[in-house]
């Protein structure tokens, strides 16, 4: 990987992952160019900021020519389990519009390695899609394998699972909301907690991230990006209730579950095969950093 003014680009850079990955780069001796549409200006010395709209092509493009980066890593992405219909052109635009307007501008600009941010949710075998996120994660995965196959775009896609970890900036996900609101002595409203989840830890993720850039192996590959193990969300939580230790019970189903959820592992031996990366994390560990993180 080139080092030097503008040679990594991040999208969706103020996002959970993002954020990590900068800081990462950075510390790296990298000057990543981040661009999101409401950037961190302080998130980093050296990061410079272009924010913008990726539904936008112009901005795209003008965004490529600017940055002129070797690397680029898309985490750009509005990411919810909701099934409403109100979803499906949120999910459209910021998910598949936005990641082909990338592709579109990368290709025809050039550049050495194309990273994408994939779901766990993305169906397989031909099932249909749980909600509009995960549709939309699916149609650009095909969009990905159409400009590897017709225009040697070399991107990959990293098929991430439940990230957790310190500094996630949507509270509402299930572990800041369920840390923070036993630190305050409130009990966090949730759903039943029996479906068993997949749960990376977020430097983790990063690592893999910067693996798989590196990977000559992994151009044109669809690569898991998880722990291998399965937990309950149930166990989760209450591993987090016991390690905030205030004695408040979390209230399991007072949410409905949603529907067609999916349980799937990840396939880290794959992805260890190809660029070497292996989750370090494990997850008792990881929640305390969390905790820790979250308690100040």
């Amino acid at each position: 990987m080139r080092t030097g003014s503008g040679d990594v680009l991040v999208t969706g850079a103020s996002g959970f992952i993002g954020r990590a990955l900068v800081r990462r780069l950075a510390a790296h001796g990298h000057r990543p160019v981040c661009t999101a549409r409401h950037p961190v200006e302080d998130l980093v010395d050296g990061a410079r900021w272009i924010p913008g709209d990726l539904t936008d092509p112009g901005f795209v493009t003008r965004l490529v020519a600017e940055a002129r980066p070797s690397v680029v890593y898309h985490l750009a992405s509005a990411v919810t389990g909701n099934r409403s219909l109100e979803w499906v052109p949120t999910t459209l635009a910021t998910n598949l519009t936005a990641g082909v307007n990338l592709l579109q501008a990368v290709t025809e600009a050039g550049c050495d390695r194309v990273v994408l941010t994939g779901s766990c949710d993305e169906p397989e075998d031909g099932a249909a899609p749980c909600s509009p996120y995960a549709a939309a994660k699916w149609a650009l995965g095909g969009y990905a394998r159409m400009f590897r196959s017709l225009y040697g775009t070399p991107v990959t896609t990293a098929r991430t699972f439940m990230v957790y970890g310190p500094d996630q900036p949507d509270r509402s996900k299930l572990v800041p909301y369920t840390i923070t609101s036993l630190l305050r002595g409130e009990a966090p409203q949730l759903m039943s907690g029996q479906r068993s989840v997949d749960w990376v830890y977020v430097d983790d993720v990063v690592d893999a991230f910067i693996a798989l850039a590196e990977a000559p192996e992994a151009v044109g590959r669809v690569l898991d990006v998880g722990s291998g193990r399965l937990h309950t969300v149930r166990h989760v939580v209450e591993t987090i209730a016991g390690i905030v230790g205030t004695g408040v019970a979390p209230s399991f189903g007072s949410l409905p579950d949603r529907q067609a959820e999916v349980e799937v592992v990840a396939d880290v031996a794959e992805t260890t095969r190809v660029c070497g990366w292996a989750p370090v994390t494990d997850l008792d560990e990881g929640l305390k950093r969390t905790v820790a993180w979250y308690a100040g």
